[in-house]
């Protein structure tokens, strides 16, 4: 009895809560209108490639009569709103998503294929606090810090990834429109479905027109967004490689800009850390929504002394995590977003193993339909290969040994990223030590991937810079 494995039943969550359109306009000035052009977006359920609903594609007309509605929103109705006033519109969508909560979680799971226990338990709540936690900001900022009469900049051009697309929206939007601005917001193509959903409860607030407006596209769209001349404020979250055009772009301009990009963040267990958290945590680090991360725990620092302790421990673990259907409540991994993040994915591993590392995954049955990936590992890794070095932004794990704390510091900033960090021991003094020598924007301690709207997330070097979220993400909202 003792050796029997005890098999999940399935457990789907119903998709008749969200009733999706066939196809989805702009939101521009407070209503759905067509694009000026006639080209459409199929976006795809990842999990089995089978089309969720056609959404608009954006010119630089349409982006021009958005950032025009903005821009009068701001001047006549959102700017010199009192603070109280616009906080209880953000406590109003605070409270709408928490009452559409279960709609948004499956919406989500269907169009960015992470499990429904991700986006039920963590995106959503998230997403709603970061609204209401803004929202008791509104009136209090002249108590920020931030000088004595701070002012809103104006209109906010945002553009956000596919890795958390209601998060990331949440995290641009709600201090922008608490601090005064007005938005212009564009959803990555690949999962606009959220986005285009929170239009409506936009509607359902009573939000004025023109406050937030919300258009979809590729990457044309995102450039003739950032582009544009009427914005006052630039915020991406994304690639480096994205992030650096960005940069250039908004250059020379007197434009304020912030940028959260992509990281390769390392996971530090000595050699007195509670073995069996610190595996938790390495899992979690790692492959949690698939790896698509940006603050991914995808370096494991394991000391020399314990590795051998550590890894088959670890192993085990992850042999026991579940991939498959993400509406499946028991489901740990779900699919990767899209064919060309699987492509990129694979090339990757494939350039490990060519490099010499040993790669490991567990045997695990993966659908034949959609975009799937098991779990990975490698061992063997030194600081020159690829896996250690570029970010994979996949359920990858590479794996490095140190033998002191200053080898351990010295490995985990040797990368050109510096967004995260993870630090397991038990000794306070070590932990502090540690994480006053890391070159990263968040360091967890004995934990990871822990976000709280009260906390600031930002990184360095190459992962952008700029903070959102807690009372530094004001500031890039603010002028004066």
């Amino acid at each position: 009895m003792a050796d029997e494995i005890f098999e999940y039943a399935p457990a789907p969550e119903s998709r008749a809560v969200v009733s999706l359109r066939s196809s989805y306009d702009l939101f521009i000035d407070g209503e759905f209108t067509p694009a000026s052009g006639e080209e459409r977006i199929t976006t795809l359920n990842p999990a089995d490639e089978e089309p969720l609903a056609e959404v608009a594609v954006a010119s630089e007309a349409d982006i021009d009569r958005a950032v025009r509605a903005a821009r009068r929103a701001f001047e006549e109705v959102w700017g010199p709103m009192p603070g109280a006033e616009r906080g209880k519109y953000l406590f109003r969508i605070s409270r709408i998503i928490q009452e559409r909560a279960r709609e948004l979680a499956v919406l989500e799971t269907l169009d960015n294929g992470k499990p429904i226990k991700e986006t039920r338990d963590v995106d959503i709540p998230l997403a709603a606090a970061h609204f209401f936690y803004h929202a008791g900001w509104a009136d209090k900022l002249e108590h920020a810090g931030l000088g004595p009469a701070p002012r809103p900049l104006g209109v906010a051009a945002q553009v956000i990834p596919w890795n958390f697309p209601l998060l990331m929206l949440a995290w641009k939007i709600a201090p922008a429109l608490a601090t005064g601005n007005t938005v212009v917001l564009k959803p990555a193509e690949t999962t606009p479905l959220t986005a285009l959903l929170f239009a409506e409860i936009c509607q359902e607030a009573g939000l004025p027109p023109g406050v937030v407006n919300i258009v979809t596209g590729a990457a044309s769209t995102g450039r003739a967004l950032v582009a544009h001349p009427g914005t006052d404020k630039v915020a991406f979250t994304g690639s480096t490689a994205v992030g650096r055009e960005i940069a250039r772009t908004v250059a020379g301009t007197d434009r304020r800009l912030t940028l959260e990009l992509g990281g390769k963040g390392a996971n530090i267990v000595y050699d007195d850390a509670a073995i069996d958290q610190a595996v938790e945590g390495v899992v979690t680090g790692i492959f949690f929504n698939q790896g698509h991360v940006c603050c991914a725990g995808s370096r494991l620092l394991v000391q020399e002394s314990v590795a051998e302790e550590f890894l088959p421990r670890l192993r085990a673990r992850i042999e026991r995590l579940r991939v498959g259907d993400p509406l499946d409540k028991n489901t740990d991994v779900g699919a990767i977003n899209s064919a060309a993040q699987l492509a990129r994915i694979r090339d990757l591993a494939a350039t490990g193993e060519q490099e010499g590392a040993t790669a490991w995954s567990p045997a695990c049955d993966l659908p034949e339909r959609g975009y799937w990936f098991a779990p990975t590992v490698f061992t063997g890794v030194s600081q020159a290969h690829r896996v250690a070095r570029e970010e994979i932004f996949g359920p990858v794990l590479s794996v490095l040994t140190f033998r002191t704390p200053e080898e351990a510091v010295l490995k985990a900033n040797n990368t050109p990223y510096g967004l995260s960090a993870g630090v397991w021991t038990e000794k306070g003094s070590r932990m502090l030590w540690t994480a006053n020598r890391l070159r990263a924007g968040v360091v967890w301690s004995n934990t990871f991937n822990k976000f709280d709207p009260a906390s600031p997330f930002g990184g360095y070097k190459e992962s952008g810079y700029g903070r959102e979220g807690g009372r530094h993400g004001l500031e890039a909202y603010l002028d004066g």
